[in-house]
């Protein structure tokens, strides 16, 4: 199922229209589903990332390009508006601001998604086995690309009582809190949204403004996919090689939690905390894609490290 043909869920009312969003990231998986869920609700949506039809990232994916990511979500019903952009080049992020602003005058949410670092990756291996460029990548990547992006889109952000900015991460901070995520730097990249979310909704509190991080579960993105051999169509054939994978959820649940949550004049309740999408089901009503209500993170603390002797249909 492609993320254009999900209709709208009837649980996100439509009121995102005259409202304009930054998804910084937006190439693939949840990044690109949180950009068409938001477009869906009305959204002007710049999207942005380093994959173009005319330049691959080093992550090596050239089908997934935010030309893509924007005409879906202007099929969507949104406006989609791309602009590649490296988010560890500062002048090419403030650039990115300064056209917000000169289009629009005005920012009311930030996703701050970028990441491309799993190729990096190399679990259960100690920091002084890691190639330390790959470590220090990681940390760019996950973490100074997030600062940067803030530190030039806040200011516009906070001109209008409120604006919402999205963390997003890998877990939850009931989960990555007392568990080691099996490669320091990942930890690190990993858990710093956290924090930046805890941060920024303290700094943001006085302006009227909101601070989330937010996780998918076991996200179906399409390196997943790939990885396990299968589409999105037949998924479900991966859970004899990979049985967690059960509980797996499409980018689009991810992307109706970010909606709802720009879509509730309430988000402020929220202020600063570790969100995941089974939990903002659950609060807010959406399903995923195919109606159902996965809880990852609940099915992995409880199942999956708990010990708990219970079926994945009870967390779906």
């Amino acid at each position: 199922m492609s993320t254009a043909a999900v209709s709208e869920d009837p649980k996100t009312p439509r009121d995102l229209r005259g409202r304009v969003a930054l998804v910084a990231g937006a190439t693939r998986g949840a990044g690109r589903a949180m950009a068409v869920e938001l477009g869906r609700a009305g959204a002007t949506v710049y999207v942005t990332g380093r994959t173009t039809r005319e330049h691959v990232s080093e992550v090596g994916r050239p089908t997934e390009t935010i030309e893509g990511t924007a005409e879906l979500v202007s099929a969507a019903g949104g406006t989609g508006i791309v602009v590649p952009t490296d988010h560890l080049e500062p002048e090419r992020v403030r650039a990115l601001v300064e056209r917000i602003d000169r289009d629009h005058g005005r920012l009311d949410v930030l996703v701050n998604g970028v990441w491309g670092g799993d190729h990096l990756l190399d679990f259960d291996t100690r920091v002084w086995e890691v190639e330390l460029e790959k470590g220090l990548r990681m940390l760019r990547l996950g973490v100074e690309s997030h600062l940067i992006t803030s530190h030039f889109a806040l200011p516009l952000l906070v001109r209008r009582p409120g604006g919402l900015v999205v963390e997003v991460t890998d877990g939850t901070a009931e989960y990555n809190g007392p568990r080691y995520r099996g490669n320091l730097f990942f930890d690190l990249a990993k858990n710093a949204p956290i924090r930046a979310a805890f941060g920024l909704g303290e700094e943001l509190r006085e302006h009227g403004c909101t601070a989330v991080c937010l996780s998918p579960g076991f996200l179906r993105s399409e390196e997943m996919l790939d990885a396990l051999g299968v589409t999105e169509e037949n998924w479900r054939d991966a859970v004899a090689k990979e049985p967690h994978f059960a509980i797996a959820e499409s980018p689009v649940y991810i992307g109706r939690a970010v909606a709802a949550l720009a879509c509730d004049p309430d988000v402020a309740r929220w202020n600063g905390r570790s969100l995941d999408s089974g939990r903002l089901a659950r609060e807010y009503g959406f399903t995923d894609a195919d109606g159902s209500r996965p809880d990852g993170w609940r099915y992995i603390i409880e199942v999956v490290h708990g010990g708990r002797d219970a079926s994945v249909e009870d967390y779906r």
